[in-house]
């Protein structure tokens, strides 16, 4: 399995704030299955970065085509060689 982080830009319309609430459940599907690592949104520069598992990059793709809000977007795929984050780390230790 590897990882890619998607990089979508999205622009909106007045439908778009309807498709959010089926988007989110997509997302939490998809987190709760362990194929998205981290999921971020800006709305000031209308941004979202994606952390996807995938075996390559058509099946990340496939992924993304699958939401809601897909007709909004345009989006690179590119594959990561280092992904770290505090969620991959052991907890600290308290000693008592």
């Amino acid at each position: 399995m590897r990882k890619y982080q998607a990089i979508i830009k999205f622009t909106m319309d007045d439908q778009f704030m309807s498709f959010v609430p089926p988007h989110r459940t997509y997302v939490n599907y998809l987190l709760n299955k362990g194929i998205i690592d981290s999921y971020a949104v800006s709305m000031e520069s209308q941004t979202c970065w994606i952390a996807i598992n995938a075996e390559d990059k058509a099946e990340a793709d496939g992924y993304l085509a699958k939401s809601p809000l897909y007709k909004y977007w345009t989006y690179q795929i590119e594959e990561l060689f280092v992904y770290d984050s505090q969620h991959y780390r052991l907890p600290a230790v308290q000693l008592n």
